[in-house]
């Protein structure tokens, strides 16, 4: 018979020990495998604890930031009502010495003409500082060229002027700061020779 080497085709191994050396890095590897999988396992699961609790950290900010833009708006709401409710506060409360001066002529005992007329100068002088403090300003067109923004027409009259010019006030208008509370009450001249 002839002689058979160790890798000649001829020779079988052992089947045994051909699984029990197959089975061997199956198992190592199987064994790693299950270490890898549970090591990534715990990774992902500390991912996804740090993503939630970043996500309710940020949940709870949101609610904070919702919470604080409530109540920045009911109270510019708050601020807004006061406001309107007492726009006139500082007005009125410079007017109320003009009241007084009125009363006080009025309940003044045997006043001559001149003494009366003295206290209304001075009463009226109240009254304009009041409107100047408030930016209340008094227009009185005469000779002004006719602007319909400012003023009112209630007829035109002949006149020597020029057309279109105020030429009589019968009321004086007021403005506060810029916009016209009332307008002026005017003639107007009319062509030459009307």
């Amino acid at each position: 018979m002839p002689e058979q080497t160790e890798n000649s085709p001829g020779v079988q191994e052992n089947p045994q020990e051909t699984s029990a050396e197959a089975s061997t890095p199956s198992a190592a590897a199987t064994g790693n495998g299950s270490e890898a999988i549970q090591d990534a396992q715990a990774r992902t699961d500390a991912a996804l604890r740090e993503a939630l609790e970043k996500a309710k950290a940020h949940e709870d900010a949101w609610l904070r930031a919702l919470a604080d833009a409530e109540n920045l708006r009911k109270r510019t709401q708050a601020e807004i009502a006061n406001a309107h409710k007492y726009a006139l506060e500082d007005f009125a409360s410079q007017l109320l010495p003009v009241k007084d001066s009125l009363e006080a002529a009025l309940a003044a005992q045997n006043a001559n003409l001149e003494a009366v007329r003295s206290g209304v100068e001075l009463t009226l002088k109240q009254l304009v500082a009041v409107f100047e403090k408030s930016n209340l300003t008094e227009v009185d067109p005469l000779g002004q060229k006719f602007d319909p923004h400012r003023h009112q027409a209630i007829s035109m009259v002949p006149s020597d002027k020029e057309p279109n010019t105020v030429v009589n006030v019968l009321q004086k208008g007021y403005l506060l700061h810029d916009r016209v509370i009332r307008p002026a009450l005017v003639m107007v001249a009319g062509s030459r020779g009307d």
